[in-house]
């Protein structure tokens, strides 16, 4: 059972932990270093950052360290709730001997690796399911930039088989309703630094029922159902996105009770884009849309599914358009910039 209060103080001490053991590793290996410092030249000559690269490289490390513990956390969700067959990080019951008979086999394999290279197999593997690629995939996630140290890495890996005191593991994610709100409180809070930087707030649920039922359902409406599309630039961790989704799907299960359900959750998800400055919480918001088809769809193995492709991006929706005929100042074009690209 997920209990969002302590899961929240909980991970904001693990990220803290996490993302002292990243500047560890960084002042120990000194390409890693060289290579944010190529990337933020690159940045900005590009126009993309106007930051130095003290600042800049805070940012990333924060982001780096958020990431981190939210991939844990998609994993654990996973693994708690079915979607996975074999637990790889914990479990309630005899599914956490099964994650610690998972890595003695892994380190069997591997000797001279650390809990580095095991957490990154954990994500790798995951990544490989339907719809997990442009989460956790390899040049999707910002966690691939840079890993902890092997020691910060095994503590990360320990802190979801902490027990309590009657032999429960602490943080559990089981949840009959696959309901993924609590995501948007580690969303809100789990970096100081990013809650600052981005004003991160959760939208209350009666705000996002207030709006839809002022915009959304009018939309369909006038327009008709296969027309309407919703467009979030600034989803934060994917409210509106959901609210829309599972408007969208209702209209459609009416409508077309025929057509199979991952064809209406594809179509759904086709309709529904969000665009977020910040990486990690666009992260979450493609997780809440993905989870949200599989429930849908009543789909209890991930491995099952059809690759199901949120349409959500990190990026700024302000930078996306075309100057303005008269020649006065209006949104820029990137070149090549595409917001539905997932980078």
């Amino acid at each position: 059972m997920i209990d969002p209060k302590r899961l929240l103080a909980d991970t904001q001490a693990e990220a803290k932990l996490v993302l002292a053991s990243l500047r560890e590793r960084l002042d120990e290996v000194f390409a890693l270093q060289q290579a944010l410092e190529s990337e933020h030249k690159e940045a900005k000559e590009a126009g993309r950052t106007a930051d130095t690269f003290t600042a800049w490289l805070e940012e990333r490390l924060e982001q780096v360290a958020a990431n981190w513990v939210l991939a844990c956390v998609f994993v654990r969700f996973l693994e708690d709730n079915g979607l996975v067959e074999t637990p790889r990080l914990s479990g309630p019951g005899d599914r956490l001997a099964r994650a610690r008979d998972e890595e003695t086999v892994y380190f069997r394999k591997h000797p001279d690796h650390s809990a580095r290279d095991y957490l990154q197999d954990v994500f790798r593997q995951a990544a490989s399911l339907p719809g997990m690629a442009d989460l956790l995939g390899e040049g999707k996630n910002q966690l691939w930039t840079l890993g902890p140290t092997g020691d910060g890495a095994r503590s990360l890996l320990e802190f979801w088989r902490r027990r309590g005191e009657a032999g429960e593991i602490v943080h559990g994610f089981t949840d009959s309703a696959l309901d993924t709100r609590f995501l948007g409180d580690l969303y809100q809070d789990l970096s100081e630094f990013a809650r600052k930087r981005y004003a991160l707030l959760q939208t209350p649920d009666f705000v996002e029922e207030f709006l839809l039922d002022r915009t959304l359902s009018p939309a369909i409406a006038e327009f008709g159902l296969a027309k309407t599309s919703v467009v979030d630039p600034a989803c934060g961790s994917g409210h509106f996105l959901l609210g829309a989704f599972e408007r969208l799907i209702r209209c459609y299960q009416r409508e077309e009770p025929s057509t199979p359900l991952p064809a209406l959750a594809q179509r759904v998800l086709d309709q529904v884009a969000g665009v977020d400055l910040n990486p990690f919480a666009t992260a979450i918001a493609r997780f809440r849309l993905l989870v949200a088809a599989l429930r849908v769809c009543g789909l209890t193995r991930l491995a099952l599914a059809p690759n199901l492709r949120p349409q959500v991006a990190t990026g700024d929706a302000l930078l996306h358009g075309s100057r303005r005929d008269d020649g006065r100042t209006g949104t820029r074009t990137i070149p090549g910039f595409n917001p539905f690209h997932h980078s």
